[in-house]
This record gives C-alpha cells, sequence and structure tokens, in this order.
C-alpha cells in the first residue's frame, strides 16, 4: 500500500507564495507518477501538477508560469511550489500517486487546504 502525507496548506495572500509537501511511503515509487490535484467548493477536481519519476512535467493552463512541481526519490516526496497565488487558487489540494505499469488504482492524499486573500 500507498501512502500520502500532506503538509503546507494554509493562508496566505494574493500575490504571495506557498509550497506544499506530500511523502509517500511505499514500495518501487518510481513507477508511480505522484502529482497535486486541486478541488474547489462546487467544482470538479481538477489536474494542477504532475512529474514522473525521471523527471518530465505537466501543468494545468493555469498554473503553468507560476507553479513549479518537483519530487525527490529518495525521500518519496513530491512538492509544489505555488508562487503569485491568486484567489482563483483557492481549493482542497490533493496529493495524487499514479502507477504508470498497470491497471491499480490511484491513491490519494487526505488534502490540504490552500486559501488566498484578495
Amino acid at each position: 500500500q500507498v501512502q500520502l502525507v500532506e503538509s503546507g496548506g494554509g493562508s496566505v495572500r494574493s500575490g504571495g507564495s506557498l509550497t506544499l509537501s506530500c511523502t509517500a511511503s511505499g514500495s518501487m515509487l518510481t513507477l508511480y507518477t505522484l502529482g497535486w490535484y486541486r478541488q474547489a467548493p462546487g467544482k470538479q477536481r481538477e489536474l494542477v501538477a504532475t512529474i514522473f519519476a525521471g523527471g518530465l512535467k505537466n501543468f494545468a493552463d493555469s498554473v503553468k508560469g507560476r507553479f513549479v512541481i518537483s519530487r525527490d526519490n529518495a525521500k518519496g516526496t513530491v512538492y509544489l511550489q505555488m508562487n503569485s497565488l491568486k484567489p482563483e487558487d483557492t481549493a482542497v489540494y490533493y496529493c495524487n500517486a499514479h502507477y504508470n505499469l498497470g491497471t491499480q488504482p490511484d491513491y490519494w492524499g487526505q488534502g490540504t487546504q490552500v486559501t488566498v486573500d484578495p
């Protein structure tokens, strides 16, 4: 089993920065794409950013140029550095681990609230 533990959520003013961390505990974590999704009230969960073990990244258009995703494979940790935050970024952010070589279901963290004050 893969367990995901998130940290770093909180409140920040518009234009500020915040960094989220998620540590994945389990075996063969390099076979998983790690990433972040978010869900705002009344909206569907959406992809924010993902990163392969080899460093390939994918970003939602809404965060390109503002957010940076990285991972430490030795620690099994994925980070999301959020810069130039906007009120529209307010949401619950979920850590995700996606298995790349089979049909296993994704693993999800419990979520951490990010609130951007205008």
